[in-house]
């Protein structure tokens, strides 16, 4: 099974872009679950969740909708195993309604193929072993072939990543450690990858950029149970739009797609 969804769903410029005009954020994600049967939690990044949040989402959401929460930057970018005990708890209703699918944890570019960072992904494998945890690194120094024999014997995945290939970041390599396989759309504009957050995601990919995937994902749905693609780059409504078209393209392909 093929999931296509988006990284995150309540943004304010989705709105006469994506959502309706006057879209309340309250109605956003049952308005999203309308058209996705799948979405990345990325508020989880920046601030630990709530069970009663996450208790709220998922009684908005209908039965066989799947989400990934993104690990708490306390994780990442911190390094504190100790945040991993609260965000479990925090997420423990979307697991209680069969809706979790696992967590991503995303690496900064500064955390580097390095002794002491593969001993911590070590660590994080056991901190979250049984949520079917899924890595991101950002730093080109990851991707060698002992990289993903390591993630194999920790049972943690790969994600799979299409950003600028110029700034020594991950190239777009379509592999899999597990039995899930994790693919991010993020951007190819390398001139606006460094602007902050808030520009680096503001691209939309064009119909032959994400045909490039087509192959890849098929091929990561020949070797594993489901495939997860999710669409960073938020700006105005893009990764909706974009998440859309890819979809069609696979079903086009005659996979399986949710």
């Amino acid at each position: 099974m093929i999931y296509v969804g988006t990284s995150g769903y309540s943004y304010q410029d989705w709105v006469g872009t994506w959502y309706p005009p006057s879209t309340a954020k309250r109605d956003m994600l049952k308005l999203y679950a309308e058209r996705f049967s799948t979405v990345e939690l990325n508020f989880t990044y920046y601030r630990q969740p709530s069970a009663r949040t996450i208790e709220a989402i998922t009684k908005k959401l209908p039965q066989g909708f799947r989400l990934f929460a993104k690990a708490n930057s306390q994780t990442t970018h911190r390094r504190k195993r100790e945040a991993a005990g609260p965000f479990k708890e925090g997420i423990e209703p979307a697991r209680q309604a069969g809706m979790l699918a696992g967590v991503l944890a995303q690496f900064p570019y500064s955390f580097r193929n390095e002794p002491a960072n593969r001993d911590y992904l070590k660590e994080l494998a056991e901190d979250f072993d049984g949520y079917n945890p899924v890595v991101e690194f950002r730093n080109r120094s990851w991707s060698k072939l002992p990289v993903l024999d390591l993630l194999r014997r920790l049972n943690v995945g790969f994600c799979c990543v299409d950003e600028p290939y110029q700034l020594d970041l991950m190239p777009p390599a379509a592999e899999a450690t597990t039995d899930t396989a994790y693919v991010r759309f993020h951007s190819r504009d390398k001139s606006k990858w460094y602007e902050g957050a808030k520009e680096r995601y503001n691209y939309f990919y064009s119909e032959d950029e994400l045909a490039e995937w087509k192959p890849k994902v098929r091929k990561l749905a020949d070797i594993t149970d489901a495939v997860y693609v999710f669409f960073n780059n938020c700006h105005a409504g893009h990764a909706a739009v974009n998440a859309e078209q890819f979809r069609k393209m696979l079903g086009d392909m005659g996979l399986t797609v949710n």
